[in-house]
């Protein structure tokens, strides 16, 4: 089993940053892949970003693109997420998931933690 723990949410004006930090425990050797996931009220969850332990390749949405940046400490099992520029439609709960192998779909992970809340006021 791989567990998983996020922090680092909160509440943030429009413009403002948070970073948020993914802390991975437990059989973690069974992942290459580390996603960061986002579902806001009354919607689906969404691939934010990806990125593999081996080779550091990153993924992210459209949505996303220029005002995040996901990144890892391989020494640490930690993978982060910085989040720059926020816009209220960032506003979700925010799960990163592992899996073997690098996918943008939430059918492609196997294991969540168990989420932080970001709110993005305007």
């Amino acid at each position: 089993q791989v567990q998983l723990v996020e922090s680092g949410g909160g509440l943030v004006q429009a413009g403002g940053s948070l970073r948020l930090s993914c802390a991975a425990s437990g059989r973690t050797f069974r992942t290459d892949a580390m996603g960061w996931f986002r579902q806001a009220p009354g919607k689906e969850r969404e691939f934010v970003a990806a990125i593999s332990w081996s080779d550091g390749s990153a993924y992210y949405a459209d949505s996303v693109k220029g005002r995040f940046t996901i990144s890892r400490d391989n020494a640490k099992n930690t993978v982060y997420l910085q989040m720059n520029n926020l816009k209220p439609e960032d506003t979700a709960v925010y799960y990163c998931a592992a899996e073997p192998l690098v996918s943008v779909y939430v059918d492609g992970y196997a294991y969540w933690g168990q989420g932080t809340q970001v709110t993005v006021s305007s």
